[in-house]
């Protein structure tokens, strides 16, 4: 009680009536104030800024026009294989020799192109329809490649026409010699089928891998050129690799998306 009544009579004292009353340390001042100018400019860094981000995806380097899968028309016996795995042919050329009932019978190139793969031997029965080899178009050894990525079809929407393109090649090590640049040449809306892929790359192991996480969308990558480099193409180092690309080269791809404002993550 007597505690309490000292309290009450220095607060009703009028000798001290008369005393400044301190509202704050200067240190608090400072503290304050950094606050509100961080607060200022993370405002104005919302509203002014931009954040890139990017996304990745697998890829395969090919020539424009893709690949097919030659099917053999007719049913009998391999008694001779015409081509070579790596030979170009033009359209028409002979592949196979088959033995079938009504005699001797020869399964054709249906474009121009590179054997990527043969899938028949001599001595194999093979029924119609049979897959027996696989053919990228391209006429000229000088045709240039592209890089065709698969992309989840939700991220599609946002890559933008040119975009920026890194590719990670998987022949390549990356620690030595860095990626391989390139920009968005076309985006397919549409979203791809293991089937689709496969009609177009050639390989059906291809297709099924590229949509185990469903139905991508293909981007086209155009590949930057270089006289400077020993592939032709563009690469984050000087020099790139000491060889020449190939095509049906697995990569992994990382396309630049368009830039968002931060304040568009907080507006619905």
């Amino acid at each position: 009680m007597q505690f309490r009544q000292q309290a009450l009579a220095k607060l009703q004292s009028p000798e001290e009536l008369d005393l400044p009353v301190r509202f704050a340390r200067p240190q608090g001042w400072l503290v304050l104030s950094v606050t509100v100018v961080a607060m200022a400019a993370a405002s104005v860094w919302a509203v002014t800024g931009s954040v890139t981000s990017t996304v990745a995806a697998p890829a395969v380097l090919t020539h424009g026009q893709g690949s097919y899968v030659l099917q053999s028309p007719l049913a009998g016996q391999v008694t001779a294989v015409l081509a070579k795995q790596g030979e170009r042919l033009p359209a028409n050329s002979p592949v196979l020799k088959v033995r079938t009932e009504q005699g001797d019978a020869v399964v054709r190139t249906l474009d121009a192109g590179r054997i990527t793969a043969l899938a028949a031997s001599v001595g194999q029965i093979i029924t119609t329809g049979a897959n027996v080899a696989a053919v990228e178009k391209v006429a000229d050894a000088d045709d240039p490649l592209y890089a065709t990525v698969y992309v989840p079809a939700e991220s599609a929407a946002g890559i933008p026409a040119r975009a920026a393109v890194d590719l990670t090649v998987q022949s390549v090590p990356s620690q030595e010699y860095g990626v391989l640049r390139g920009e968005v040449k076309s985006v397919d809306r549409s979203a791809q089928s293991a089937q689709q892929i496969t009609a177009f790359l050639g390989d059906s192991q291809l297709g099924e891998q590229f949509t185990k996480k469903g139905r991508p969308v293909a981007v086209t990558v155009e590949l930057e050129k270089s006289s400077a480099t020993k592939s032709g193409y563009q690469w984050s180092s000087a020099q790139g690799p000491p060889f020449p690309l190939t095509s049906m080269t697995l990569a992994s791809g990382s396309i630049r998306l368009s830039d968002e404002r931060p304040v568009d993550w907080l507006l619905p």
